[in-house]
């Protein structure tokens, strides 16, 4: 039996815990998509436009160092959210997302999701508090791999 997004949705670490009409109102933003290995997402720079839910696979967030070529900053797993680019101006992506594999999420239109938080200041509150400890994790995770990569760097 297939699931709806907002189902999905419903047992997502994330959304879980909030109204079934509020993630309806999200689920109206969404679609689901996949992407072939080695097939990009998003590139630094361009307009930020979705974020995505990854249903199934992997997605190496990775940021181009001259002389070295892309550099994994971190990578996203079945399960975690990536792109929160979509909430602040300007709206660009600050690194390229690349599947490493078969990776199926579900991508999110931001500018529809932020529509509808202007409608709803409770939703939209309630979301960025969500989105604000993804953004944290995220944080954490590329301040342990800088700190690694820096440490290696150090030790040649």
């Amino acid at each position: 039996m297939q699931r709806s997004i907002g189902e999905l949705l419903a047992h997502h670490d994330v959304f879980r815990g909030l109204s079934m009409p509020d993630l309806d109102l999200v689920a109206g933003c969404g679609h689901n998509a996949v992407f072939e290995a080695g097939q990009y997402l998003f590139r630094e720079s361009e307009p930020a436009e979705t974020f995505y839910v990854v249903r199934e696979g992997r997605i190496a967030l990775e940021m181009f160092v001259p002389d070295r070529g892309p550099l994994v900053v971190d990578t996203v797993e079945t399960g975690d959210i990536t792109g929160v680019s979509w909430l602040f101006p300007p709206y660009r992506w600050q690194f390229d997302g690349r599947a490493v594999e078969l990776t199926r999420v579900v991508s999110f239109d931001g500018a529809c999701l932020r529509r509808k938080c202007d409608a709803d200041p409770r939703l939209g509150y309630e979301l960025m508090k969500r989105f604000a400890m993804v953004i944290s994790r995220r944080m954490s995770s590329a301040h342990v791999r800088l700190a690694d990569l820096y440490g290696s760097a150090r030790a040649r």
